[in-house]
């Protein structure tokens, strides 16, 4: 079964490959580095297949990599950025900074990976990662939040329109997730309550899977106490 994951070197990312290697998958991993990180425990595992300097905001490269893939299950979009300042002191390059970063990415990403499913035959499945202030607001992190709401409308409307070919697009929507760079960035948080990369790639591996037969065009919570 093949499954691409963007964002694959990242906390969640390196967690969620662990999962879907452990349930059998051949994974494609389009990464912005020349090379997979060395302290990545699977770099080397044949079941892993890195395809290097793919920028996932250039048209060019998204569907120059989903057309070389032998064959498409899954596509999990979990490529992003963060950025939080107030609505006085964002310029109009950082809201579109933010928009190439979410929401273009993963539109990129939806579309190639639509059509390459297509091509395989069979149905498949595409997960996405929102955001929980999509649902729960927040101030002065408008760009951020805005960004995140088109994946969000991208993952619903997608939804809808390939419904009738087995194609199910979820998202997910984390809270602050359990990583060495958010503790570093808020020691004073009740980190126990945040949730942990590895509770995250659970719910997307379930969504990304055949065991999914019934859920689409959903934005599922996964922050649990946070």
């Amino acid at each position: 079964m093949h499954i691409v994951v963007t964002g694959a070197t990242g906390a969640l990312g390196a967690g969620l490959v662990d999962v879907l290697l452990a349930r059998g998958a051949e994974l494609h991993l389009p990464i912005v580095e020349a090379e997979l990180p060395r302290h990545l425990a699977w770099r080397e595992n044949p079941k892993v297949h890195a395809a290097p300097k793919v920028s996932l905001d250039d048209e060019a490269h998204v569907s120059a990599f989903y057309e070389a893939l032998p064959g498409l299950w899954a596509s999990i979009h979990l490529v992003g950025g963060f950025a939080m300042t107030p609505i006085a002191s964002t310029s109009l390059a950082d809201f579109e900074k933010q928009w190439r970063l979410n929401t273009v990415t993963c539109f990129l990403a939806c579309r190639e990976a639509v059509k390459k499913i297509r091509k395989t035959g069979g149905g498949g499945r595409i997960v996405n990662v929102a955001a929980r202030p999509v649902l729960q607001p927040t101030g002065g992190m408008l760009s951020y939040v805005a960004s995140k709401a088109g994946v969000a409308a991208i993952t619903q409307s997608l939804a809808a329109e390939v419904l009738g070919e087995n194609i199910l697009v979820n998202a997910v929507l984390p809270s602050v997730i359990d990583t060495p760079a958010n503790r570093t960035a808020m020691p004073n948080a009740d980190h126990a309550s945040w949730p942990k990369p590895a509770q995250i790639a659970e719910t997307i591996a379930f969504l990304s899977s055949a065991e999914n037969a019934l859920t689409t065009g959903t934005l599922v919570p996964v922050y649990g106490r946070a």
